[in-house]
C-alpha cells in the first residue's frame, strides 16, 4: 500500500520520531521535477517521495541527516549542468533550489498529577504553545472538564499509566502527584526516558530522599543531575499560577536550548540565595 507523505509526517510526530522534508522551491531551465516536489527523509536514511533521483537525492539525503541532528533547516542549490553524465541519468542542464526542513515532534509537557499546580501548568503551557498530556490515577481529577487545555489523558493505576505514555526527547516532564510514593514511581520512569526536562514539585530534601531510594535500587547516579528541584525559576512564586509561570518559563528556556543550570543559578543569585519557587513545599496541600 502506497504511503501518503503527509500522513507519514503526522505519524512520525505523534510517535516522537524525527525526519526531514525536502521541497523544490525554485528552478530554472530543464529539471527532473517541478516546484513543490517533495521527499521525506527518515532518520535511518529511508526515503518517501522523490525530487529527481540520482546524485541529487543522495546529496539531499546526506544534508537531511544534519538537519535532523541539528533541527535547523538548510537551503541547497543545485546546478544540474555540472553533474557528470556518467553519475546521473537525470542531467537536464537547469538549476534548482531545495529547502530541507526538520520534521520534529510537537513539544509536549507531561504533567504527572491533576492537582491545582498541575492545572495551572497545563493552562500556562498550552498558552505558550506546548502540547499537554496529563497523567493521574483519578478520573475525577484527570478529565477535559477540569483540564480543558490538555490534549491527552492517561488515567489508570500509576504503574499502568506510566507504560502508556509516549515519552520522547521533545517531552518536558513535571511531577506533582499527591504523594511521595507516586512521585517516586514517576521519577523512576522519567529517569529511564529520553525526556529533555524533568522537574518535581517540592523541596530538595524530598528529592534527595527519593533519589537515595533509586540509588539503592541500582540506578545510575550520574543521571540524577537531570532532575530539577524545586521546579521552576526563582521568582518568589507562591500561588499555583505563579509557580506554573516559573515552571513554564524554565521549560521554554530548555526548549530554546538555554543553559538551564546556569540560568537557575543566575536567577537565584539575583534573589540573594532564596530557593527557586520558595513556597513550593507549602504548595503540596494545593495539589
Amino acid at each position: 500500500m502506497k504511503r501518503d507523505l503527509y500522513e507519514e509526517i503526522s505519524r512520525l510526530r505523534s510517535e516522537g520520531s524525527c525526519a526531514a522534508l525536502a521541497t523544490i522551491i525554485a528552478r530554472k531551465g530543464a529539471t527532473p521535477r517541478k516546484e513543490c516536489a517533495k521527499m521525506l527523509i527518515y532518520a535511518d536514511g529511508e526515503q518517501l517521495g522523490s525530487i529527481g533521483g540520482g546524485s541529487i537525492e543522495t546529496e539531499v539525503s546526506q544534508e537531511a541527516q544534519q538537519v535532523i541532528e541539528t533541527g535547523k533547516p538548510r537551503l541547497l542549490d543545485f546546478d544540474l549542468s555540472n553533474i557528470d553524465p556518467e553519475e546521473s541519468a537525470l542531467v537536464c542542464g537547469g538549476s534548482m533550489e531545495v529547502y530541507v526542513e526538520p520534521i520534529i515532534p510537537d513539544p509536549t509537557i507531561v504533567i504527572f498529577g491533576g492537582g491545582h499546580v498541575g492545572k495551572a501548568v497545563s493552562d500556562a503551557g498550552k498558552s505558550a504553545g506546548f502540547r499537554i498530556a496529563l497523567v493521574d490515577d483519578r478520573a475525577q481529577y484527570a478529565n477535559p472538564d477540569r483540564f480543558p487545555s490538555a490534549d491527552a489523558f492517561y488515567v489508570d493505576k500509576w504503574e499502568e499509566a506510566l507504560k502508556q505514555i509516549p515519552i520522547h526527547s521533545f517531552c518536558y516532564l513535571f511531577i506533582a502527584t499527591r504523594g511521595h510514593q507516586f512521585d517516586l514511581l514517576c521519577l523512576r520512569s522519567a529517569l529511564r526516558s529520553s525526556a529533555k526536562y524533568i522537574s518535581m514539585l517540592g523541596s530538595r530534601k524530598k528529592a534527595a530522599t527519593l533519589l537515595d531510594i533509586l540509588e539503592k535500587e541500582g540506578m545510575d547516579t550520574s543521571n540524577f543531575e537531570r532532575v530539577l528541584v524545586p521546579a521552576g525559576l526563582d521568582i518568589g512564586a507562591e500561588t499555583p499560577e505563579e509557580i506554573a509561570a516559573s515552571i513554564v518559563a524554565e521549560i521554554i528556556a530548555v526548549h530554546k536550548n538555554r543553559d538551564i543550570r546556569a540560568l537557575r543559578e543566575a536567577v537565584r543569585g539575583s534573589n540573594n540565595g532564596i530557593l527557586a519557587a520558595g513556597n513550593q513545599v507549602k504548595s503540596r496541600s494545593m495539589r
